[in-house]
């Protein structure tokens, strides 16, 4: 399938927030009230109505501002309960959230006939998720790894399949599922409805829909939280004592991911160095930097085993990372706008976050056309407030290993996944224990908790993954 250019629509072109004024049955509406669904959140506004009228869409907004509700009432009005046959499929980055999305179809499908939905994720028998496929299933909820499984198997046919749901498809291409997302949906029929719901835009939703979605409706909903979730702080500085006072600032708040600004390179570099003789974990990203290694920088800030990231405003451009904690601004940038940009990268999603920014007597000026921009005052804080909290030096919680193989072997992140939690080779460690998993071109990156990683490295490198002998070493 091909698409054109992606149609842009927004929030403020929806007249009515009331469900009511939706192509939606009375009952659903009833079962609506009942839930305490007064009226819609700005993205069900958006969205629902494109939606309804069959369009295939992409959805950008953050997590927790009622997406959920508004791709299952539209695949919901789809169904024919007397079919017992997929005729949904949604796709989750993880088994929490597709637990969580099975329970809220569940809910809004009260109020129809008796409609079966079905949850596949690993760490769960196939057996018993082949017999629920047995019995009928109209809506299908689970991770793309589990679900290529059952369609291996021919457990799990989609012929029937109306419609396709990418639910926070950044995060499933961020944990690096984009080529198992691509085999699931080459499997569905063409003539589909295709809803993509996304936090953020990174390139990879762009060549999904180019791939797989018909001339797709682009909404964007801005974030809901208020920009007091992050508290921003102001301290002066000199030349002399500049980078000391970062050092302070992590051993004072101790963030576990700090992005760190800088005006230059130079300067980039010069903190990164300063941080590592202080026993900070810290990397630089720039633009100068190999794609190699912007990899390897950007996969171990990403997996949380790099405590700071050092960047340039332009190295940083297009850049999302989940749970940061703390933007420092090493220094001022002369333009409010990028200084807006910068701090906006840390409470997200209505977590809190901390702005953190450094001036000298010379970059007040700097600071008051931030003040203007941001009609507020900057809220000035002494240094000697700054005291170090905590035991011990500020360490990443996990540490990347790196796999000499990727997509060229084939390897998928379920496979690294599955070799870590066999009991072969020695101790099977925890879905928990294991975090984000990024499968590159010619090698893969996998976190794993801090004092686990030795252990983790042996194993794998005494094991097989996809059958063969594999090389690792810690980063």
């Amino acid at each position: 399938m091909s698409i054109t250019e992606p149609k842009v629509a927004s929030a403020a072109a929806t007249p009515s927030s009331s469900f009511a004024a939706l192509a939606l049955n009375p009952s659903t509406l009833d079962n609506l009230k009942q839930l305490g669904y007064s009226e819609m959140t700005p993205i069900q506004a958006a969205s629902l109505p494109i939606a309804l009228a069959g369009k295939d869409l992409i959805a950008q907004a953050q997590t927790g501002s009622g997406k959920t509700a508004a791709f299952a009432l539209t695949l919901l009005t789809k169904l024919n309960p007397r079919r017992f046959a997929v005729q949904a499929l949604v796709l989750c980055p993880t088994r929490e959230l597709a637990d969580q999305v099975t329970t809220e179809i569940r809910r809004l499908a009260r109020a129809e006939e008796n409609i079966k939905v079905v949850t596949l994720c690993g760490g769960i028998a196939l057996r018993g998720q082949r017999a629920s496929l047995e019995h009928g299933a109209h809506v299908v909820v689970g991770t793309p790894g589990r679900i290529m499984d059952h369609l291996e198997r021919a457990y799990l046919t989609l012929e029937a399949l109306n419609t396709l749901v990418l639910d926070e498809a950044d995060r499933m291409l961020d944990m690096g599922f984009f080529d198992d997302i691509a085999t699931v949906t080459k499997q569905c029929p063409k003539e589909r409805q295709t809803l993509l719901f996304s936090a953020t835009y990174p390139e990879g939703i762009e060549k999904l829909a180019r791939q797989f979605m018909r001339e797709p409706v682009q909404i964007k909903v801005e974030a809901q939280h208020t920009e007091s979730l992050i508290e921003q702080r102001f301290y002066e500085v000199t030349r002399h004592n500049r980078l000391a006072t970062v050092a302070q600032l992590l051993n004072h708040f101790r963030p576990i991911s700090t992005l760190a600004f800088c005006n230059t390179k130079q300067q980039c570099k010069d903190l990164v160095t300063y941080l590592q003789e202080q026993g900070f974990s810290a990397l630089a990203l720039y633009g100068e930097l190999e794609q190699r290694e912007r990899d390897q920088v950007l996969a171990q800030f990403a997996n949380r085993s790099c405590s700071v990231l050092v960047a340039t405003d332009v190295a940083s451009r297009g850049l999302d990372i989940n749970q940061l904690e703390a933007v420092i601004n090493v220094d001022i940038t002369p333009d409010p706008e990028v200084h807006v940009h910068r701090i906006g990268r840390t409470g997200r999603a209505g977590e809190s976050g901390l702005a953190l920014s450094l001036a000298s007597m010379n970059e007040m000026g700097f600071v008051g056309k931030i003040e203007q921009y941001q009609k507020r005052e900057s809220s000035w804080h002494k240094l000697d407030e700054l005291t170090p909290t905590g035991n011990g030096p500020l360490l990443p919680p996990m540490v990347t290993l790196q796999i000499l193989g990727g997509r060229k072997e084939k390897i998928r992140p379920g496979d690294v996944l599955g070799a870590l939690t066999n009991t072969e080779g020695g101790a099977a460690y925890t879905r928990e224990q294991i975090g984000k998993i990024q499968v590159t071109e010619f090698c893969t990156f996998v976190a794993v908790q801090r004092d686990l990683a030795q252990a983790a490295c042996t194993k794998l490198n005494a094991g097989k993954i996809k059958g063969k002998s594999v090389r690792v070493r810690l980063m």
